[in-house]
Formats: C-alpha cells, sequence, structure tokens
C-alpha cells in the first residue's frame, strides 16, 4: 500500500455508479500522484545533502536555479507521462508549449519541481514539489510536498483535502472563517517583502504576521493555521495550482485580489497570476482598493 495514504483511498469496490467512480480515480490518481512526489523529494534531498552540487544557475528572469530542480522536472515528467500519457505537462523547469497550442488543452498537468528555490538555497528546509491537475482551467488535484519536513497537503475533487506529517495519520482539513475578535493572522514571504504589502498590511487593523516560504502558505489557510494570504507580488500558475487544489477542497478561496474571482489556470496566453489573496471567506475589505 501507498505510504501515508489512508486504507479507503485504494479500496476500489464493485458496482459504483458514475460520481463514485470519478471519486475512486481520483482517489488512485492521487496516491500515484503522492508516489511520484515521494521519489522527486528524495533525488531533491540526496542533493540538498550535499553541498557540492549547491551549484547555481539564473533563468532569465534572474531566479535561481539548481540540479535539484533539474532532478525532479526529470523524474516528474518521467512518472506523470506514465500515469496519464494523454495529458500535456506545464511544468517550471521544462519548454512551455505555445498559447496557440495550450489554448485546446482541456486539462494538463501543471508542476513546480521545486518551489522555494530560495529557501533551499538558505537551508530552512521550506521548499515544496507541487504538482495539480488542472481540467476546464480549474485545479481538481494538488499535492504540496516538502521533503525536508516530511510534510504533506493533498486534495482531489470529491476526495477532499488532507494533511500529513510524516507517518502519522493524515488529517482531514476544513477552513474556518477568521475569529474577529483576534488578530488577523496573515501569511506574508520570508523572501519577498515589498512595500506594498506593508502598506496593505497597515489597513487591515490588527495583525499576526506569518512568515514562511514556498507553497506552504497558500497550505496555512488551508490548515486554519492563517486567515489570510495576500500575495501582491509576481507568481506564476505552477507556483499556485496545487496549493490552490488544498485550500479549494477545505473549503477556503483563491481569488484574483482586485476583482475577488478565482484564479484560473492555463486560461490566457500569460502564465503570470495577478495578485491574489488565499482566504477560508471573502472580507470584500481585503481585495485591492
Amino acid at each position: 500500500m501507498a505510504v501515508g495514504i489512508p486504507n479507503w483511498v485504494l479500496i476500489l469496490p464493485l458496482g459504483l455508479n458514475h460520481v463514485e467512480e470519478d471519486i475512486m480515480s481520483m482517489k488512485s490518481m492521487l496516491a500515484s500522484v503522492r508516489e511520484a512526489c515521494v521519489e522527486a523529494g528524495a533525488e531533491i534531498l540526496r542533493i540538498y545533502a550535499d553541498t557540492s552540487k549547491f551549484e547555481v544557475e539564473h533563468k532569465a528572469d534572474n531566479s535561481p536555479l539548481t540540479a535539484a530542480d533539474r532532478a525532479a522536472n526529470d523524474l516528474l515528467r518521467a512518472r506523470l507521462q506514465e500515469l496519464s500519457p494523454a495529458t500535456p505537462i506545464l511544468s517550471e523547469e521544462s519548454e512551455q508549449a505555445d498559447w496557440s497550442e495550450r489554448r485546446h488543452w482541456d486539462e494538463c498537468w501543471v508542476v513546480d519541481p521545486l518551489d522555494g528555490t530560495k529557501e533551499f538555497l538558505k537551508r530552512n528546509d521550506e521548499f515544496t514539489i507541487n504538482v495539480a491537475l488542472v481540467r476546464r482551467n480549474e485545479p481538481i488535484l494538488g499535492v504540496v510536498y516538502a521533503p525536508a519536513l516530511q510534510l504533506w497537503y493533498t486534495a482531489a475533487r470529491g476526495v477532499g483535502a488532507w494533511f500529513q506529517h510524516g507517518k502519522s495519520a493524515p488529517v482531514h482539513l476544513k477552513v474556518a472563517p477568521a475569529d474577529p475578535s483576534a488578530p488577523l493572522r496573515v501569511v506574508v514571504s520570508r523572501s519577498h517583502p515589498s512595500e506594498e504589502l506593508s502598506a496593505y498590511l497597515s489597513r487591515l487593523g490588527e495583525v499576526e504576521t506569518v512568515p514562511m516560504g514556498s507553497s506552504l502558505k497558500l497550505c496555512k489557510v488551508a490548515d486554519g493555521s492563517a486567515d489570510l494570504y495576500p500575495r501582491l507580488g509576481p507568481t506564476c500558475e505552477w507556483d499556485t495550482a496545487a496549493g490552490h487544489a488544498v485550500v479549494a477542497e477545505a473549503g477556503g478561496q483563491v481569488l484574483d485580489a482586485s476583482t475577488g474571482q478565482p484564479l484560473r489556470y492555463n486560461a490566457r496566453e500569460s502564465l503570470l497570476n495577478p495578485s491574489f489573496i488565499v482566504c477560508a471567506e471573502l472580507n470584500k475589505d481585503w481585495l485591492q482598493p
């Protein structure tokens, strides 16, 4: 049985209706994606443990690239192609298909093999593997795995959202609205502070900031340890798709910070997200003016 997956995930009873079949199919796929992330995580940790392999290149946008990014990307692409050969893959560390081709995709994998490379280089352990399945522009399955911390956030439509630490039992996630009598718990990036964010926080009233790296910031809202995650700087779709799936299945929202509409994926030529907020319930005061 797959490590850390509840027994019911892998049981396929007979006589199911179409809805039940879809749910069981999603459970099976989620287990397979998780196994792929286990392998990719092992590759990342092998390089993480060997400082001699910490050679860093920089991409066109000046973001760092390491051997761990490449190794995880190669492994995940191979495993996802085995799992679903007809489903295209949109990965940060691979050449992107042109919009003239992507616009016709009904579904695709959206992958960040190593989210939080800056955290990886700082050796603070807050880096993740992100894998999402996007169907008709919505993330319907997501795995966020922090291999150095042994934290798992997994979700699939109809299956729910789950958290697991190491070999402990998986915990079902459900968001809760912010407590109006307590300071607002706001997740902020360790590596991307900005004057715009400082100004935004200043108008929220009393806040308690929760610094965090990588896509774990979205997951902190999903697991109830934060009320709000505003991201007012640039991100790409592979930075958020897997975490978005977790938040959505936990009952939360990932919204355009200007319009209040849900983020959509592979819906336009640019793969950049707008500024966004992550929350359990939308308070319109949290939107950008």
